[in-house]
């Protein structure tokens, strides 16, 4: 009988580097960065299963994504967090492709001005890069500031968004 909480993943190729897809029945659940520690997310060890219909979809809106044919993805998410990490990261997704925002305009996007440093940390355990796009927050300098798959892809990222292509990797 199979578990109902499995997750189970495919590793990408994509622009960015190799990405780990992860999803549950429920839907996707995680992106991870090629060389990064997917237990910063506290999820439990997915099972490598490259045919899961939620990774499937996933996989192709992101190709549409970097060939800049994607601005909104449509595949289901299954988040894996606190209530307050959720509500975070359901609130990165009202900020529209290419344009950013600061940590303390997110804070006021959920209503409490002082909860910036709060939603620096949510977003550092953001498991769903890219898609759920933590690289569209900044500094309040405008600088580019902390991102699990690091500040040179955080700027392709945004680069891509600004009307930047991608070289076809696919």
């Amino acid at each position: 009988m199979k578990d109902p909480d499995e997750l189970v993943y495919k590793d990408v190729l994509s622009p960015v580097g190799l990405i780990k897809v992860i999803a549950s029945d429920k839907g996707l659940v995680a992106i991870i960065w090629e060389g990064e520690d997917y237990t910063r997310t506290k999820l439990s060890a997915p099972v490598k299963r490259e045919e899961h219909p939620v990774i499937l979809q996933a996989e192709q809106e992101l190709k549409e994504y970097f060939e800049n044919k994607r601005t909104i993805f449509t595949v289901p998410l299954d988040f894996k967090g606190t209530d307050f990490q959720v509500k975070v990261w359901t609130a990165l997704l009202k900020v529209p492709y290419g344009i950013t925002k600061t940590y303390g305009e997110l804070a006021k996007i959920l209503g409490d001005v002082k909860a910036v440093r709060a939603v620096g940390g949510a977003l550092n355990k953001n498991p769903v890069s890219i898609i759920v796009p933590c690289h569209r927050i900044i500094g309040v300098s405008g600088k580019l500031t902390g991102f699990a798959g690091g500040l040179k892809n955080k700027s392709i990222l945004l680069d891509l968004e600004r009307g930047y292509t991608m070289p076809s990797l696919f």
